[in-house]
């Protein structure tokens, strides 16, 4: 395979003008945004919101109020944090014996993957921002936040700050330095519920993955 493979270089080298030069790459389609903060938002909230995503806006002071009447209007038993996260770390300080039973597992994933799927009935994540431009949140799973969460559980909140909402992929991928600090093993964009259709294109939800996606968009106290 190798060998046949730099035969087919060499043949497309040998065919290459002497004169040749690399066209210069022009990003300008995809960095030219020039949208406001409160247009990226309101962008975003439109792409998520058309593809049923739910996005509630909410202040640093009150999104825990509007986590607990949600997983009381969807009658959820159960909410899996990570407790090495700040926002599990606020939810243990508020949580009492009315509440769902909030869950969590120091454990490596692979310990507990069981009672993932058969027991936990929903999952709240932090994320690293979002794109305007697609309506797309940023996800780096961690050991304490792996992919799985984002998966399996029926419903899935995100928690998402106001100032992280980026214009664009490339612009996102600047600010927040990809290419100097990067990668992880998955970094993820999702862009509403998991979401198929079968060969009479009927759509069904959580077939693949949650059926839903909350968002709480965290906005700055005014």
């Amino acid at each position: 395979m190798s060998q046949a493979r730099d035969q087919i270089l060499q043949r497309l080298r040998a065919g290459r003008p002497a004169d040749f030069e690399v066209p210069p790459s022009d990003f300008s389609v995809v960095r030219t945004r020039d949208w406001s903060d409160a247009e990226k938002r309101d962008l975003f909230q439109r792409k998520m919101e058309s593809v049923h995503t739910e996005v509630h806006r909410v202040r640093d002071t009150d999104w825990v109020p509007t986590l607990l009447r949600l997983l009381a209007e969807k009658n959820l038993p159960n909410l899996w944090v990570s407790e090495h996260k700040a926002p599990g770390q606020t939810l243990k300080a508020q949580w009492h014996a009315d509440l769902p039973s909030l869950l969590h597992d120091n454990r490596p994933i692979e310990e507990w993957k069981v009672q993932l799927f058969e027991q936990v009935s929903a999952s709240l994540t932090t994320c690293r921002g979002a794109i305007a431009e697609t309506g797309s949140l940023i996800l780096w799973p961690d050991q304490h936040e792996p992919r799985l969460l984002s998966l399996v559980p029926p419903v899935h909140f995100v928690l998402l700050s106001a100032e992280h909402i980026y214009s664009t992929f490339d612009e996102a991928i600047r600010a927040q330095q990809w290419v100097s600090t990067g990668l992880p093993t998955n970094a993820l964009l999702i862009s509403g519920p998991s979401k198929t259709a079968d060969i009479e294109q009927t759509l069904a939800y959580g077939v693949h993955g949650p059926r839903e996606l909350i968002v709480l968009l965290i906005e700055a106290d005014s």
